[in-house]
């Protein structure tokens, strides 16, 4: 399984981003979808996850400003990003646990300027 994420960028505070990550292979059972980012000079945190039933969990740093969707007819999963600040600049990661193995893109930088 490869993963491939997409749509990071220089933005303004208070901008919009969507990032993709798209998942390509011999897939046969997600169990679960999820975004990291790891910001400049620190370590990787969880952002947000949805699970093969739907449901989500968002970190509350971002919780309501990030949504995390999918679709499953694309294997693709997406992070909306709404009202940007500063400190969400990061290097965003997709990660992926399919038939209980886990899988990770590459990053794609978000840099949110003030």
């Amino acid at each position: 399984v490869q993963l491939q994420a997409y749509g990071g960028g220089l933005v303004q505070a208070g901008g919009s981003l969507r990032l993709p990550c798209a998942a390509s292979g011999r897939i046969f059972n997600i169990n679960l979808w999820a975004w990291y980012r790891q910001p400049p000079g620190k370590q990787r945190e969880l952002v947000a996850t949805m699970d093969n039933g739907g449901r989500t969990t968002v970190a509350d740093s971002v919780k309501g400003r990030f949504t995390i969707s999918r679709d499953n007819a694309k294997n693709t999963a997406y992070l909306q990003m709404n009202s940007l600040k500063p400190e969400d600049t990061a290097v965003y990661y997709c990660n992926l646990v399919e038939m209980l193995r886990g899988y990770w893109g590459q990053g794609t930088l978000v840099t949110v300027s003030s």
